[in-house]
């Protein structure tokens, strides 16, 4: 891991130098009320990071395409690993886990099809890369944020506790993510015990308990990861995800550790950086949590700015008190109308949830409607993405893996493998490396 952060003596006339001029907010208003064309946003970016244990580790790729070869289908894609027990999660989740993803994602499909696929394949990709990293016996861990961003429309899914906010116009910062550590998730301790595990404290030679809640086997204290083979299969990769699209006057995106989050709250990380360009955003906001922290874990940042095209940097955000207006932060829509890409709420800088969704129930995450590969007399694995036969498996929506009462064609097929995954995780099986056919 490189050590990014240095020193930072900026002068108050360099800073001002680095600022775009400001467009007064009427007439921004005035553009979209108009239904002026709004050009694909540009994405900027910044990163910085302090070592302690080095064990996170971080993935940008600004230029992914949807359609090989064609520009217009250019996606961004900024992640963070903060690995523990190890390195070996979180460098495999780094070089694995987009192509899962993608392989999930049925092609010749639209933009909004893709969209609104997104959710769904990042689920099975998560749960791909997980299965894929156990069969190699390790027993690292990692949690997992990672951002896809496609024109104004930015989708997210985390494991663990590492986090992604967002400071949009007005000034109103919201948290993308769900932090998945036990000692505040009180569903997630229900979960866990529900499916086998036990959450106490770290008992000392037969003393006081000590230290945050715990899972054991393990003693770990989040209850989603990537990895972590041995503390058992109900500390699930299953991510939270959450789709949101941004009004054109974009947004910025801090996607940080939890070596940023212990110090810092995302009011004031947000903060620290406003008005400044996205690399020296990041600078700014591990200096910050060193400063009010120390260096106590591995501290990473990423800062990601969607700028609309006609400007070069965000203008700094106008400070707000909360009211009536800043509550429509975001205005509940539903997936299937992702393609509407004129709303009203959008048009006056409101942010549109399209999706969120964080259960831990690997059929309700994969719904019904999944699509089935059904050439050759061969059914697809809504995970893995292998195809076989139906009779080498069973539908992700039918009975536990021994049960006679199932229904094998009852929405998407998983193989045997993925299916003793599944039942796994949810506590109908002994949890153990499973392997990949």
């Amino acid at each position: 891991m490189l050590d990014l952060l240095t020193p930072l003596h900026v002068s108050t006339d360099e800073v001002s130098r680095m600022r775009p001029p400001l467009v007064p907010l009427a007439t921004l208003i005035g553009r979209e009320l108009r239904n002026e064309k709004i050009e694909k946003p540009y994405v900027k970016y910044g990163q910085a990071a302090l070592a302690k244990k080095g064990e996170d580790y971080f993935l940008i790729k600004p230029d992914c395409q949807r359609v090989p070869g064609d520009l217009s289908t250019s996606f961004s894609v900024f992640a963070i690993f903060d690995g523990h027990n190890g390195i070996s999660a979180a460098i495999f989740a780094k070089e694995r886990l987009l192509d899962n993803v993608l392989s999930a994602i049925p092609q010749d499909i639209s933009r909004e099809e893709w969209l609104q696929a997104l959710p769904r394949a990042l689920v099975a990709g998560f749960v791909k890369t997980d299965i894929e990293f156990q069969q190699g016996g390790e027993t690292s861990g990692t949690t997992v944020t990672f951002v896809i961003i496609d024109g104004w429309t930015v989708t997210v899914a985390s494991v663990g506790d590492s986090r992604c906010i967002l400071d949009s116009q007005g000034g109103v910062v919201s948290l993308l993510t769900v932090d998945h550590r036990l000692e505040e998730n009180v569903e997630e301790r229900e979960r866990v015990t529900a499916s086998g595990g036990e959450v106490g404290r770290l008992n000392v030679f037969g003393g006081n308990e000590v230290g945050p809640l715990r899972c054991w086997p393990g003693g770990l204290c989040l209850s989603r990861s990537i990895g972590d083979t041995d503390v058992g299969e109900f500390i699930v990769p299953i991510p939270h995800v959450k789709q949101v699209k941004l009004s054109n006057f974009g947004g910025r995106l801090i996607i940080a550790s939890d070596g940023i989050w212990d110090a810092l709250s995302s009011d004031m990380a947000a903060k620290s950086c406003r008005g400044l360009p996205a690399e020296l955003a990041a600078k700014l906001v591990v200096k910050e949590a060193l400063r009010s922290r120390g260096l106590k874990d591995d501290t990473t940042c990423l800062v990601v700015d969607i700028i609309p095209s006609d400007i070069l940097f965000l203008p700094p955000i106008p400070r707000k008190k909360h009211n009536m207006f800043s509550s429509l932060l975001f205005g509940k829509k539903v997936l299937s109308s992702v393609s509407k890409s004129t709303n009203k709420l959008s048009a006056v800088g409101v942010v549109e949830e399209l999706f969120e969704e964080g259960s831990a129930v690997l059929a309700e995450r994969l719904g019904k409607d999944f699509p089935v590969n059904t050439n050759s007399g061969m059914h697809r694995c809504a995970v893995c993405q292998v195809d076989q036969t139906p009779a080498d498996g069973l539908s992700v929506n039918s009975g536990s893996f021994f049960s006679h009462g199932s229904k094998p064609c009852d929405g998407p097929f998983l193989c045997s493998n993925c299916r003793k995954k599944k039942d796994a995780m949810e506590g109908k099986r002994p949890g153990r490396p499973t392997v990949i056919a």
